[in-house]
């Protein structure tokens, strides 16, 4: 498993669908694209800009039951990507019990971030999420180049669709 953080929340170019940036925490050249919905996009998006809605939203509800509950998130794992399809899990540590919790990774990465538990991508799920360097279409190329020179400041008005 690869420690990641999250890195922003931007528009496909193409698609105008949101998409969620991971990096390697120990080597940036590591990046994860994952395109999510709006309402997950603007959850995370909210977070990185420590926007509190003025009602808790479904993320900030779930965090409180969780802390109600006496339990904390642990990490969450990106494990599995099938058929263009991510997987993960939310490990919840509550008291001496271990709960792990399928999860679509949007949501679990909005729960890391309102946990500050860390994020972990694994290897495996790198390696099939990579575009083929030699033969790849330029619309492929020209995105992968696009999301490895995304800087901070592309992320300051993107992400937030109603």
């Amino acid at each position: 498993m690869i420690e990641m953080s999250v890195h922003g929340v931007t528009l496909d170019p193409v698609s105008q669908m949101p998409i969620v940036v991971l990096k390697a925490k120990e080597d940036e050249d590591i990046v994860l694209p994952i395109w999510i919905g709006a309402f997950e996009a603007n959850g995370i998006a909210m977070r990185l800009q420590d926007v509190e809605p003025p009602r808790p939203m479904t993320y900030e509800l779930l965090r409180s039951v969780i802390t109600e509950l006496g339990g904390h998130v642990e990490s969450i794992h990106i494990n599995d990507l099938k058929d263009s399809t991510y997987y993960a899990q939310v490990y919840i540590i509550q008291g001496n019990n271990r709960i792990v919790v399928d999860s679509r990774p949007s949501d679990a990465i909005n729960l890391a971030l309102r946990f500050d538990a860390p994020i972990y991508v694994a290897e495996e799920v790198l390696e099939k999420s990579r575009v083929p360097e030699p033969e790849e279409e330029s619309e492929k190329k020209e995105l992968r180049e696009w999301l490895e020179n995304i800087r901070p400041e592309d992320f300051e008005a993107g992400g937030e669709r109603s």
